[in-house]
């Protein structure tokens, strides 16, 4: 479950990122192109994002244990960004998915795209009980 919420809320933030044509991150439905199709599209992009994230992401973060200390966690932004970009390399291979025009773009797209998900960690995190 916790899975399937974390897909959507990808899925909702690659699309918020979609939408700032300055960014260069577009997101290509497969064939008719319809809002279906786009919808499963963005589903699909997230999905497989959400595996690079915590696959690879993971791998690199431990590596790059120094890198974070010293600066001072700064090297997450491209750690992300590059985490973007290898998710719109796999997606590349389909004929359709996400596209990203250049590294540093993606850096920017991953930063809105972390603090969207980091909005709906707030709102959606279950509330502790109180004794």
């Amino acid at each position: 479950m916790r899975f399937i919420v974390r897909v959507v809320v990808n899925a909702f933030a690659i699309w918020v990122v979609t939408l700032i044509p300055a960014l260069q991150v577009t997101v290509t439905p497969f064939a008719p192109g319809e809002t279906l199709q786009l919808v499963l599209t963005l589903l699909l992009v997230a999905a497989i994002f959400a595996i690079v994230n915590s696959v690879l992401g993971t791998v690199i973060r431990i590596v790059a244990i120094p890198l974070y200390i010293l600066t001072l966690g700064l090297i997450s932004l491209v750690i992300n960004g590059f985490l973007l970009w290898f998710t719109a390399w796999i997606t590349s291979f389909f004929g359709f998915g996400l596209s990203v025009g250049d590294f540093w773009w993606g850096v920017l797209a991953a930063l809105i795209i972390s603090v969207i998900n980091w909005i709906f960690g707030i709102i959606l995190r279950p509330k502790e009980k109180r004794d």
